[in-house]
C-alpha cells in the first residue's frame, strides 16, 4: 500500500474509541444511519444533498453558522428540536458537536463505474485510492479528504479490514465524504485484476521500494494504502506494478498512513500536471 509502515498507531488516547468504531456499532451506524456532529459536517451534508432525517440545535444559541444552518433546515422541512447542552453532550460521539447534530441517512456507496464516469466527464484519466486494512477511522477520512482536494476520482475500501463510514470518519473527512465516489468491494486483490484489465496499472509503498518522484506515475492510476501496522499485505503487493518509498532524513523511520497516502498522491498529481521533477 501507499503506506509506510505506522508504529504504535492505536495506542494512542483515541485506541479504544478506534476499537469500538470497528465493533458492531460502528456497522449498525452504516446500516442506520450517521449522526453528523459539528457546524461544518451538517452544512456539508446540506450541500451534498445527503438526506437528513432530523436536527438537534443548542437551545438559545442565533449566532453565525448556527443561525444560518437553521434557516436551511426550516426552509427545507426538516424537523429539528432545541435541547441543552447536557442533552447534546450526551447524544455526541464525538465530543465536539459545536451546538448542532444532525441525523442522517447512511452515506451510499457508488460503484466502479462512477468512478470512470467522473474521469471521463473531466477528460482525465482514471486516478483512485485504495485501501487495504487501513482501521483507523481517522485515517480513512483523512485519506478521503486528501483524495477529494487532490482530484482523486474515487476511494475504494474493503468490506471486511476497513473502518466503515462512521461518524469519525465523516468527521475526519471534513465533508470531503459527501463529495466523492466511495466504493466498498469484498476483495481488493480480484478488484485490482479487474482494474487492470481496463488498463490501471496500480503502486504502493513499503520501505525496499524506489524513490517515489524517481518512478513514473503518469497514466490511469491506482494508489494502494496499507494497514497502520502491517502495511500493504503480501498479495497485494504481489499483484502491484511498482513499489515507491518516500526518503526520508529524519531519525523516525516511519510516516502515518493518510500522511504518508498524501505525499504520494500529491506526486501523482504533479507528475499528471506535466510538471517537471526538480
Amino acid at each position: 500500500m501507499i503506506c509506510l509502515r505506522e508504529r504504535n498507531a492505536m495506542k494512542d488516547k483515541h485506541g479504544e474509541n478506534n476499537r469500538r468504531e470497528r465493533g458492531q456499532t460502528a456497522r449498525e451506524r452504516e446500516v442506520d444511519g450517521l449522526l453528523l456532529e459539528g457546524k461544518n459536517a451538517v452544512r456539508e451534508a446540506l450541500s451534498a444533498g445527503l438526506p437528513i432525517q432530523r436536527v438537534w440545535f443548542l437551545k438559545n444559541d442565533e449566532k453565525g453558522a448556527l443561525k444560518s444552518i437553521k434557516t436551511e433546515i426550516i426552509a427545507r422541512g426538516i424537523p429539528y428540536r432545541e435541547t441543552d447542552r447536557a442533552a447534546l453532550d450526551r447524544m455526541s460521539r464525538t465530543g465536539h458537536h459545536q451546538g448542532v447534530i444532525a441525523q442522517a441517512a447512511a452515506v451510499p456507496f457508488a460503484s466502479m463505474d462512477d468512478i470512470f464516469a467522473r474521469a471521463s466527464s473531466r477528460g482525465e484519466d482514471p486516478f483512485l485510492i485504495l485501501l487495504d486494512g487501513v482501521e483507523d477511522p481517522h485515517n480513512v477520512g483523512a485519506i478521503i479528504r486528501t483524495a477529494e482536494v487532490l482530484g482523486a476520482h474515487g476511494v475504494v475500501l474493503t468490506k471486511d479490514r476497513c473502518a466503515p463510514l462512521s461518524e469519525t470518519v465523516m468527521r475526519a473527512s471534513a465533508g470531503a465524504l459527501h463529495h466523492l465516489p466511495i466504493v466498498r468491494v469484498t476483495n481488493l486483490v480480484y478488484t485490482i485484476e479487474q482494474l487492470k484489465k481496463q488498463s490501471l496499472w496500480f503502486v504502493c509503498a513499503d520501505m525496499d521500494g524506489a524513490p517515489a518522484q524517481e518512478l513514473s506515475l503518469t497514466g490511469p492510476v491506482g494508489l494502494i494504502v496499507g494497514n497502520e501496522g502491517k502495511g500493504v499485505s503480501r498479495l497485494v503487493r504481489e499483484h502491484c506494478d511498482l513499489v515507491a518509498t518516500i526518503p526520508m532524513k529524519g531519525k523516525v523511520s516511519s510516516l502515518n498512513a493518510s500522511v504518508a497516502a498524501g505525499i504520494l498522491a500529491y506526486e501523482i498529481v504533479r507528475q499528471r500536471s506535466g510538471k517537471t521533477k526538480n
